[in-house]
């Protein structure tokens, strides 16, 4: 199942640490419980997302990946 997202960002083709850079920006402007969707397809994106909602408000509701993208829903705490 795939979550709905009220804003979503594709950040493919950009390298660390831009992907992360963008959605902090972007989750910044957003409404407290309102959901982000990213696209992105630097690998590093992985570590980078999940270590930020560690140490933020924030949670991923879900994360998806294939062969072409990695798949953020995060939801702003």
């Amino acid at each position: 199942m795939t979550q709905n997202a009220d804003i979503e960002l594709d950040l493919t083709g950009l390298q660390c640490p831009m992907p992360l850079l963008k959605a902090k920006l972007a989750l910044n402007n957003m409404e407290s419980q309102q959901v982000l969707k990213v696209v992105a397809t630097d690998p590093g994106s992985e570590k980078d997302f999940h270590l930020f909602v560690e140490q933020s408000d924030h949670q991923i509701l879900d994360f998806q990946k294939d062969d072409e993208a990695y798949f953020y829903w995060i939801q702003k705490g």
